[in-house]
């Protein structure tokens, strides 16, 4: 078994084994154009398989790659589209190192090994969850709205990925291709139960982060409705200082207290009074 693997689309390598193994020039096509969706399509005698490698950047956004792989029956070349991915450059590396005689191991082995890169992200996802789930009761700004959008647009493209990768299961059916023994497909059904798996993770972390966006309205909502209740019960509150105030400042004459010398200190007497008992009623019936 010989393996190919090549880190650039556009390595002339790619050209020189494609007219050596009667590569279809639209799989050839499909390796130097990225933005493949996870799919299987066969050759003349060879499997075409993309599969979809992701990582987190740095600004926390999805980035999604392809990993295109010829299966044939004594040989596997590999061509990575995506750059900066040290993850699964480390497990090219490694399976490098390990000791793979047949061809159909190396594509499980390859396919394994996305699979299980997408088992960190999800952890990532579900940390930033619980931070969003601590953070949106306590401190429901809109920096924490615009984690929750990234964060659900994130879970939308593993979503995708993750949809679509499982078809390639489904297309590689012993039925389908003889290029994999029989013997492999108990671990390949293991991939697809990991595949499985990992999908409900991605809806139950929707799900979590849903709530979270609801927990977000409904906070944001309260705090509302608190500053318009302080807001109203100081304007009702300040209401009897402003009818006395505004009775005694009329342009009128013979006002009750308006020739005292106390006349200042009975007007102030009065709003107080007269805020008491508004408070005291206020309280009374469980307004305040």
């Amino acid at each position: 078994m010989i393996w190919h693997d090549i880190r650039h689309p556009e390595d002339p390598e790619l050209d020189r084994l494609a007219e050596r193994y009667h590569l279809h020039p639209l799989h050839i096509e499909d390796c130097r154009h990225g933005g493949q969706r996870a799919k299987v399509e066969e050759g003349t005698d060879y499997l075409f398989v993309v599969l979809k490698p992701v990582k987190l950047a740095e600004e926390c956004d999805l980035e999604v790659g392809d990993l295109d792989i010829f299966l044939g029956r004594d040989y596997v070349i590999t061509v990575l589209e995506m750059e900066n991915c040290s993850e699964l450059i480390a497990r090219l590396d490694q399976l490098r190192s390990t000791n793979t005689t047949r061809a159909d191991q190396l594509f499980y082995k390859l396919f394994d090994g996305v699979v299980d890169s997408y088992v960190p992200l999800l952890d990532k996802f579900s940390d930033r969850i619980d931070h969003i789930e601590d953070q949106v009761l306590e401190d429901p700004s809109p920096l924490l709205l615009e984690q929750i959008f990234g964060t659900k647009r994130n879970l939308i493209g593993m979503r995708r990925v993750l949809s679509n990768t499982r078809y390639v299961f489904n297309d590689t059916q012993p039925t389908e291709t003889d290029l994999i023994a029989r013997d492999l497909w108990p671990f390949l059904r293991d991939v697809y139960d990991h595949l499985a798996r990992n999908l409900d993770t991605v809806e139950m972390e929707r799900d979590l982060l849903t709530g979270s966006m609801d927990i977000y309205l409904s906070s944001v909502a309260n705090r509302t409705n608190q500053v318009m209740k302080v807001l109203t019960v100081l304007g009702t509150i300040a209401l009897p200082s402003i009818v006395v105030s505004g009775f005694f400042g009329m342009n009128t004459s013979d006002l009750p207290f308006a020739k005292s010398p106390y006349g200042t200190e009975i007007a102030i007497l009065l709003m107080v009074v007269s805020t008491g008992i508004l408070v005291a009623f206020l309280k009374k019936f469980r307004w305040l």
